[in-house]
């Protein structure tokens, strides 16, 4: 029988020698968990295509539509790494299934919620799920792959990242195109019990009986600090900035991430070591990690709204126009360009070019799509051509930039982060667009679809319609520039810890 009851650092530990072979049946094991893991991306962008239908059915308002997206990212980030010790402490096996489990009746719920409260309740709940599979997918990738094959199997593992992440907005325009805007969610219930079943009867039970602590603590102080942020810059628009709300609401997320910050220093077993940190190349990636994920989530949110509300796309349409973006990061992936540009440029330069690619993309789209597609089109590609460049490298330096024991932890640390970068995102760019389209239209509803309701006329509509593509196009410009400066900035860290210590990095 395939041993699989103690984690590699553990084998490490006791001096043992490493198997000399993966599982036997790892390949399909990988199958396996690239589907669980294929669902729970798709759920970070699938509602965005739906936005319309939520806002008509659900009588919906903008702020609405941002936490029903942001309550699924805001949990999962909070908790990946405390899910991540659980499931070296517990069993990973063990928490695919309750990720599973949790998953799919989330998604249940959300299928048949009628409110938008009960939409957001069950979203969070899905993050819950998607938190346990996110950090579990890959903790047994690394266990079930030997040396030879792990690299390309996780290489395979981020491209399911990728092409789920992207695809999103095309799985929804799918399902909306021929049902109610509950089936996006429903979908995920068969998927979810073949899921379940071929974890029971094919992934091996293994874990790490000395492993850390969950810092239960830390998950709670980090969510909700987090979460009295993003709060912050969702109701500032609605209730001004300087408003009692927004203001507490923000004074109470820098608290708390202050408290989360100093206990997480202060513990033996903390979900989040603060030491890395003082790892310039750490933190030079991780701060290129949160850019990209910040870029593509919130220029996605604008992108579906602009193809449904101003272009007049559905929202097939909608989804099929967004899919050049991750038809590019996939194929750019799986053909290796970004491997084999980093031995060529270096860390720094190629993850400054992907980022710089990134912003191009956004700012071509915000000044050339206005009018009709093809100037979208070009800012996809070139959107895709920066992702698949940066993120192999960004992936590369965070994983070289700590020591190999505390790898899945720096994995932790990464899709942490990354997963607050999208709804950070979504959160700030979605506060752009608010903010300028309440300034052009100071007389427009909560919504797009509710100041064209209350219209007079055709030219009024023509004038808020053309409001809300000049909002769109400065929240696309602000992205850009964000992108751009964190790629720069990003690569500075790095070029400044590659001549302290040339040693730590690659070619």
């Amino acid at each position: 029988m395939y041993d699989m009851t103690t984690s590699p650092q553990a084998s490490l530990d006791s001096k043992e020698p490493e198997e000399p072979q993966g599982h036997p049946q790892r390949w399909l094991i990988l199958g396996v968990i690239c589907l669980a893991q294929l669902t729970v991306l798709l759920d970070n962008t699938v509602l965005n295509v739906a936005i319309p239908s939520l806002t008509r059915e659900l009588d919906a308002a903008t702020s609405d539509i941002q936490w029903m997206i942001n309550a699924y990212s805001l949990v999962q980030s909070g908790l990946l790494l405390t899910a991540g010790s659980a499931a070296d402490r517990y069993g990973r096996k063990k928490m695919l299934v309750a990720g599973l489990s949790l998953f799919g009746v989330g998604s249940l719920v959300a299928g048949l919620a009628d409110s938008t409260g009960q939409l957001i309740a069950a979203r969070a709940g899905m993050g819950v799920g998607g938190a346990l599979l996110v950090t579990t997918t890959l903790a047994v990738v690394v266990q079930i792959f030997d040396d030879t094959e792990r690299v390309k199997a996780i290489g395979l593992w981020a491209t399911v990242n990728s092409l789920g992440f992207a695809t999103g907005p095309l799985i929804g325009g799918v399902m909306l195109d021929h049902f109610w805007w509950g089936a996006i969610f429903l979908i995920n219930i068969p998927v979810a019990v073949i899921g379940l079943i071929a974890v029971l009867a094919l992934v091996p039970e293994s874990r790490n009986p000395q492993g850390d602590r969950p810092d239960l603590l830390g998950a709670l102080l980090s969510t909700i600090g987090m979460t009295g942020i993003v709060y912050a810059i969702i109701s500032g628009p609605d209730h001004g900035w300087t408003s009692t709300p927004t203001l507490t609401s923000a004074a109470i997320g820098v608290v708390v991430m202050a408290a989360f910050v100093a206990w997480e220093l202060r513990i033996p077993y903390p979900m989040l070591d603060m030491h890395f940190f003082r790892n310039q190349r750490f933190t030079g990636a991780v701060a290129g990690a949160i850019l990209v994920a910040f870029g593509m989530a919130g220029s996605l949110f604008l992108l579906t709204q602009h193809l449904q509300f101003v272009l007049g796309y559905g929202p097939l349409e909608a989804g099929l126009r967004t899919a050049p973006f991750a038809l590019t990061i996939v194929v750019l992936n799986l053909s290796g360009v970004g491997a084999r540009l980093l031995p060529r440029l270096g860390t720094p330069l190629t993850i400054a070019s992907g980022m710089t690619c990134l912003a191009v993309g956004l700012a071509a789209i915000a000044l050339f799509g206005g009018d009709g597609y093809g100037g979208m089109l070009t800012g996809l590609i070139i959107m895709g051509v920066g992702v698949a460049c940066a993120m192999p490298a960004m992936a590369n330096a965070v994983m070289s930039a700590i020591p190999p024991e505390k790898a899945g932890v720096g994995a932790g640390v990464n899709g942490t982060l990354a997963e607050f970068g999208q709804g950070l995102g979504v959160a700030v760019l979605g506060a752009v667009l608010n903010s300028r389209f309440a300034a052009l239209v100071p007389v427009a509803a909560a919504s797009l679809p509710g100041a064209l309701a209350a219209a007079g006329s055709a030219e009024e509509r023509a004038r808020i319609t053309d409001s809300f593509s000049s909002a769109l196009e400065t929240s696309q410009l602000v992205g850009a520039l964000a992108v751009l400066l964190g790629g720069l900035v990003a690569a500075a860290l790095l070029r400044r810890a590659e001549r302290a210590d040339p040693g730590v990095v690659g070619a």
